[in-house]
């Protein structure tokens, strides 16, 4: 009885379930029902509007042409008239001529005669009908004015509704991935002269497959591209993929999407790791400012766990992500951190091997200012640059300027204007540090060395403050400085 009982409610629940499903579906066809009248009255009364511009446009056409054919029409008519009249007036004065000689021929004085024969002689020569053109000034051929529409005939019985356009074809061969841009490229699958405009969308992502239907990040929409390319600059790559997809749009409508594609977006992303920072140190997220009472107002620990202090905490911090697998594990413990005179803070994530490129802008009147890399086994008490675990670009405006390359307490004092913003790029198996004007790409100074540990990302300010700009490519310009050799020619590796 029960068996029988469990089956009739699951038969209940489904039959619950399909009722739902087709009141649910009786729903959208009256909706569907009711689209359909408001766009057929829209597309109606859209076709009403096209078809009146075209009458009025044939109407403007003929107007124009017919007001050609009377400017014409007038002009050769005034032509013809006063070339008419001169004619008339000329034949009126050479019959008056032809008159007056016959009398003269019949008259019977001929003392008179040579003087009449004379005037006789000179009215000719000066008569009208002599320098007259007996050839019409224009023609009466209206010819030229003609015309024949068979072909645009042939065109308007052509007209028909809109096509959808195709979607397009991304040409990942041609598209591009560098210097922080993205350069798509597509193409049409059939020619489409009644394209106006394309959509393309993009998103990022960590994963690498086709998108998934349900990402953490919206897609992002840029519209009224012209050109089968489009050019993203400027952007930040702090994760590992972007998909893309691009539509063509018509005037009325627009077509399916492309197949979506996902492009590897390679860069190095790090935060820096609070836990690790002096406690003169406030950082937020990827800025730190030098805080003179930083260590003395409240214990750091009681700070850290009551989440009001200055100094935030990298477990509990908002700016962190997703984990990367060569990131740092939090929790080091307040006996770690940088102090006494190392106003230091790291990075969270490991360099063990590739290139990575990242940017720090400092405050120019920082007293005193540091970027570089280190071995996590760096010293709570070693400053950077002073111990063989660690290499930095070093400015001090303490007194006097000074711009120094610092490694294993040897310091090489730089010839070049002190940037406010520097690239640093780390080639971890070519053992390469270089740094360089981050405007002008300008190489500073390049460190050769063999590192034998990971190497962490690591700043020091000290009455001052500084942004880190993570999520960089290696910029092409640095890579064409490395090819041609210039970190031999442009700096010495040897510090005293």
């Amino acid at each position: 009885m029960e068996h029988q009982k469990e089956a009739l409610r699951k038969i209940i629940t489904t039959l619950a379930v399909k009722n739902e499903e087709i009141q649910s579906f009786i729903y959208s066809l009256k909706q569907m029902l009711l689209n359909v009248e408001a766009n057929s009255a829209k597309v109606q009364e859209d076709l009403e509007v096209e078809f009146q511009s075209l009458f009025s446009l044939l109407e403007e056409l003929k107007e124009g042409m017919l007001m050609k054919i009377k400017q014409d029409r007038a002009s050769r008519t005034y032509e013809l008239q006063n070339q008419l009249a001169a004619c008339t007036r000329a034949l009126e004065s050479s019959e008056e001529l032809l008159e007056t000689a016959n009398q003269t021929l019949q008259a019977t004085d001929s003392e008179d005669f040579p003087q009449a024969a004379k005037q006789i002689k000179d009215g000719v020569t000066m008569a009208p009908a002599f320098r007259l053109s007996l050839k019409a000034k224009v023609s009466d051929n209206m010819s030229h004015l003609m015309v024949d529409f068979a072909q645009e005939r042939r065109m308007l019985q052509a007209l028909t509704f809109l096509p959808v356009p195709s979607a397009p074809v991304i040409d990942l061969a041609e598209s591009l991935v560098a210097d922080n841009c993205v350069t798509l490229v597509w193409r049409m699958p059939d020619e489409d002269n009644k394209i106006d405009h394309y959509v393309l969308e993009y998103r990022r992502t960590n994963f690498d497959g086709p998108p998934r239907l349900k990402e953490d990040h919206p897609w992002m929409v840029i519209e009224g591209i012209r050109q089968m390319e489009h050019t993203l600059t400027g952007l930040k790559f702090d994760m590992k993929y972007m998909n893309f997809r691009v539509k063509a749009c018509n005037k009325a409508v627009s077509g399916e999407f492309s197949e979506p594609v996902t492009l590897e977006t390679p860069a190095f992303m790090f935060r820096l790791d609070a836990s690790t920072s002096h406690q003169n140190l406030r950082v937020d997220d990827l800025s730190v400012e030098w805080d003179a009472m930083g260590g003395k107002v409240q214990d750091i620990k009681a700070r850290e766990k009551d989440g009001k202090g200055r100094t935030a905490s990298p477990v509990n911090s908002p700016a962190r992500g997703t984990p990367s697998p060569k990131r740092m594990p939090s929790g080091r413990g307040g006996r770690d951190r940088f102090t006494a005179e190392s106003y230091t803070v790291l990075g969270d994530t490991l360099i063990d091997g590739g290139e990575h490129y990242w940017e720090v802008r400092y405050e120019p009147d920082s007293k005193a200012f540091g970027v570089g890399v280190a071995y996590r086994s760096l010293g709570r008490f070693e400053q950077l640059g002073k111990t063989a675990a660690s290499w930095c670009l070093y400015v001090n405006n303490w007194l006097q300027v000074s711009f120094t390359a610092k490694h294993g307490n040897k310091a090489k004092v730089l010839d070049a204007p002190v940037p406010d913003c520097l690239g640093v790029h780390c080639d971890f198996h070519q053992g390469l540090l270089s740094f360089y004007n981050a405007r002008t790409k300008q190489l500073l100074h390049t460190f050769k060395a063999k590192f034998t540990q990971p190497l962490l990302p690591a700043f020091t300010v000290w009455c001052g403050s500084f942004h880190v700009t993570t999520g960089l490519q290696v910029p092409s310009s640095v890579h064409c400085l490395q090819k041609r050799g210039s970190a031999t020619s442009s700096s010495n590796t040897s510090l005293t």
